[in-house]
């Protein structure tokens, strides 16, 4: 299946997992702002690939503008985000990006990636400080917000090529139903 990857990465996290995915289904990888002026109609699998920031998915809107004319692909976005697979917050905060209908034609995965402050643009390390900051005033946190500040106060990574199992899965799948997909294949080598 000819197979193009687009990825939008900020910090690394989102084109590691794009490049894993790539080299083990033989796809096409493009950064964003390359694939944005390509036709891509040829491909039969068109795989978007980008980071989240404060829930959203960035780029999105334009691989959502973009799947409307692609019909009869299958279409693939996985999304990179700073929380642990097992988050109970990823599932609705993937559902926001997209609308009833676009989870019936688009199949959503969640990779964890980290956090990379050297990496990241000015007003992204802005926005994590003030955060911080705010957390660490709040009187009687949670033990849950105790637990953020103490990951969100450096850098980590938490990438890890099992989470490419459930896209990989997905392409060898004659078509793809619609949906999200927060879990993964463990203990199957790549």
């Amino acid at each position: 299946m000819k197979t193009v990857i687009i990825y939008n990465s900020q910090t690394g996290f989102t084109k590691r997992y794009a490049q894993w995915i790539a080299k083990a289904s033989g796809a096409r990888c493009l950064a964003f702002s390359e694939a944005k002026t390509k036709n891509l109609d040829a491909f039969e699998a068109i795989i978007f690939g980008s980071w989240a920031c404060a829930g959203r998915i960035r780029g999105l809107g334009w691989f959502k503008k973009q799947a409307g004319r692609w019909h009869g692909k299958k279409l693939i976005v996985f999304c990179v985000g700073a929380n642990p697979p097992e988050s109970p917050e990823i599932a609705p905060a993937l559902q926001l990006n997209f609308t009833e209908s676009e989870l019936k034609k688009i199949r959503v995965f969640y990779c964890p990636g980290g956090l990379n402050y050297k990496k990241m643009s000015v007003p992204s390390r802005l926005m994590m400080k003030l955060f911080l900051t705010a957390l660490k005033l709040k009187k009687g946190k949670t033990k849950a917000e105790q637990e953020v500040i103490k990951a969100v106060s450096s850098s980590y990574d938490i990438s890890d090529k099992k989470y490419i199992r459930p896209v990989l899965e997905c392409l060898k799948q004659k078509s793809v139903t619609g949906g999200i997909t927060t879990d993964y294949v463990p203990s199957q080598k790549l």
